[in-house]
């Protein structure tokens, strides 16, 4: 028997919700079916509803990895960092339960940080079905930029991402792998040590932000991040969402966590206010207005007078809605204001088991 059988993997993979719930099987069975290389799996089920429970506890017991159970909805931070407190690894991938992986898609990025030393390494992320097909994002750019005009001052947010929406086909090819400056948490592995240096994920970010955050905080770190289009993942988003997502997805991109988000991102950078936060604070509700709201507005065939009369109807009561959904929230969990994170405590469930290889 070889001694390597006995060394524990070097990678943790780190599942959490980002949306919803029902893409959780497909995404789950590609990592077990797509990976060949060495790894452990924390699986962190933030209130999933009762058949997606019970799925990962039959999971858990036959492909034996951790998971961990709140019976409460999650931020997507403080999901990560629940299962980031359990990662004793040199690496850990965080990954999105709607993400499907392709073959090999592990050893690539470990590769590329043994060949770089890079902090972070990103795969070629690409989105919607059919999959592996439509880019989501090649890497990037993100940071702080400085701008001075006579007296005044303005910092400025930077966030660019690379080769969205061109065909895998297209772009692939002329990929390489190479040094960037954005990666994004759908899927990336990022090297464990760094959080001794830059602490645990910023869980003031709710639900947007996070990743322009750590690649930030990385870059300060003097760490890098790299591409590594070798590793090819892609994101499955909503629609269709299951009635059992609504919940969830209501309060994951609530107006609340959005705004509370985006000040705090604010504050801890010393950003202006800027054009860039007032066009995020104007479109705050876009996501449900365009996977709630739009769906229902066309299948009711009113023509387009009652169509805008019944879009502004919906758009009113889905902020109602809304607002009640995050204050309920809040006050259960966030001590009355959705700036709070939760306090820990221990999950209602874990189940430890050994790794896969």
């Amino acid at each position: 028997m070889n001694q390597s059988q006995f060394l524990e993997p070097e990678v943790t993979i780190v599942v959490v919700p980002r949306e919803r719930f029902s893409y959780t099987r497909e995404s789950l069975e590609s990592i077990y079916e797509n990976t060949n290389y060495p790894f452990k799996l924390i699986y962190v089920d933030g209130g999933s509803p009762t058949h997606i429970k019970n799925y990962l506890a039959t999971q858990a017991v036959e492909k034996k990895f951790q998971l961990i159970r709140t019976d409460h909805y999650l931020s997507p931070n403080h999901a990560r960092n629940i299962g980031l407190r359990q990662v004793n690894s040199k690496y850990v991938v965080f990954i999105d339960n709607d993400v499907v992986v392709t073959p090999g898609w592990l050893q690539p990025l470990v590769d590329c940080a043994e060949a770089t030393g890079a902090t972070i390494v990103s795969p070629l992320i690409c989105q919607y079905l059919p999959l592996h097909t439509e880019v989501h994002c090649a890497g990037g750019e993100s940071g702080v930029k400085v701008e001075t005009k006579g007296e005044t001052t303005r910092r400025r947010i930077i966030e660019k991402i690379y080769k969205q929406g061109r065909k895998v086909a297209d772009v692939r090819p002329q990929l390489q792998r190479q040094q960037t400056g954005l990666a994004e948490f759908h899927c990336m592995m990022v090297r464990t040590e760094i959080f001794a240096q830059i602490g645990l994920l910023d869980e003031g970010l709710l639900n947007t932000k996070e990743h322009v955050d750590l690649c930030i905080m990385v870059n300060e770190a003097g760490g890098t991040v790299y591409l590594e289009p070798e590793s090819l993942v892609t994101y499955v988003p909503g629609p269709p969402l299951k009635w059992t997502d609504l919940h969830f997805y209501m309060l994951r991109w609530s107006d609340a966590w959005e705004l509370a988000s985006l000040k705090h991102l604010r504050d801890k950078w010393n950003l202006s206010e800027d054009e860039y936060f007032q066009n995020k604070y104007k479109r705050l509700g876009w996501r449900r207005d365009m996977t709630i709201v739009n769906p229902l507005v066309r299948k009711i065939p009113l023509g387009k007078l009652g169509s805008r009369v019944v879009g502004k109807v919906l758009r009113q009561i889905d902020k109602v809605l809304n607002h009640y959904l995050t204050s309920r929230y809040a006050k259960k969990y966030l001590q009355g204001s959705p700036n709070q994170i939760p306090p820990q405590q221990p999950p209602t469930s874990t189940m430890t088991a050994s790794s896969q290889s």
